[in-house]
């Protein structure tokens, strides 16, 4: 791995996981068996992503050296929202796995009904934990509405209008379970993987690229965001391919979660679609097309370039 992004992730990871230290109820915190749960799942590994790349489009669009301050915050409700959709995706009523992050899942060590309800106190401490940010209430608005679109079912409203709004993790996932059983199309394998994982990744970019212009009172540029959500849907999509082709060649104990369950499920993936090889070339193509969109930033996005190029080139 490449020492910038060693330094990257072990850096970003520090500071995200000082934020959820600070941010999550503690185990002595009554009721016990929640929080235990809840701390149980986020803290039992990750590489923290989500928040890290959104850290970093937080520095990149806020046009300073650092990280601006209150940004490991925001990162941390993304992990809270990450953590939250792996704790219902193993629940027995859908994906029904034992194994995540390389220890029991939730449901296994808590039971069922705490795991879902450790689940939903993720969620709404994520969006607590938003509202409470330092930044400009207009900034705060625009990423709740981003967040809230980017983890629901893809449809909305905008002042009277009913529209349709990008693709939510929610209805990804609905997708997929009314999708498992049935022939992998290359239309559902998209649909799929742009809301159930790709909308997160996209999401957590572009907010910290909010939150970094609002840190820095600079007005929210339409093309900034524009670019920033090309460059998450082009590297969200990235990662869910390798990962399917992780999930086909690696095993268990590499993936620290059950391996060859994709295929055994017969889910929409896009090496049963398209193969293995075509796939890491499509991840490939997807990380150019990403690198372009951040082009007009120059330097300023070596490190989203660098996560990017981390995400295909990962082994687990």
């Amino acid at each position: 791995m490449d020492s910038t992004v060693q330094t990257l992730l072990l850096s970003g990871a520090q500071l995200t996981d000082a934020a959820l230290e600070r941010l999550l109820p503690s185990t002595d915190t009554l009721p016990h068996s929640i929080h235990r749960a809840m701390r149980h799942s986020t803290f039992a590994g990750g590489k923290r992503l989500r928040p890290i790349l959104c850290m970093e489009a937080a520095r990149m669009a806020g046009g300073g050296a650092e990280i601006p301050e209150g940004a490991a915050d925001l990162g941390a409700a993304f992990e809270m929202l990450h953590t939250y959709s792996l704790i219902h995706d193993d629940l027995p009523a859908l994906d029904n796995d034992d194994l995540r992050r390389g220890q029991p899942t939730c449901h296994v060590a808590f039971g069922e009904a705490i795991a879902i309800l450790a689940g939903d106190a993720l969620q709404t401490l994520a969006f607590q934990t938003i509202a409470s940010l330092p930044s400009p209430p207009v900034a705060t608005v625009a990423i709740l509405r981003e967040v809230a679109v980017a983890v629901g079912t893809g449809v909305g409203r905008v002042g009277d209008i009913e529209t349709a709004l990008p693709p939510g993790m929610i209805g990804g996932q609905v997708v997929d379970i009314e999708s498992e059983g049935k022939p992998p199309t290359a239309h559902l394998v998209e649909s799929i993987h742009r809301a159930k994982t790709g909308a997160l990744i996209t999401v957590s970019i572009v907010a910290g690229g909010l939150y970094g212009m609002g840190m820095a009172r600079t007005e929210a540029s339409a093309d900034t965001i524009s670019r920033l959500r090309t460059f998450g849907e082009k590297a969200g999509l990235a990662f869910q391919i390798v990962d399917d082709v992780l999930d086909m060649t690696q095993d268990s104990a590499q993936l620290g979660k059950t391996a060859g369950k994709d295929t055994a499920s017969i889910k929409a993936t896009w090496p049963a679609v398209y193969g293995i090889d075509r796939s890491l070339k499509d991840a490939e193509e997807l990380i150019a097309d990403a690198f372009a969109a951040l082009e007009p930033f120059g330097a300023a996005a070596d490190s989203l370039k660098a996560l990017a190029n981390y995400l295909v080139e990962r082994k687990h």
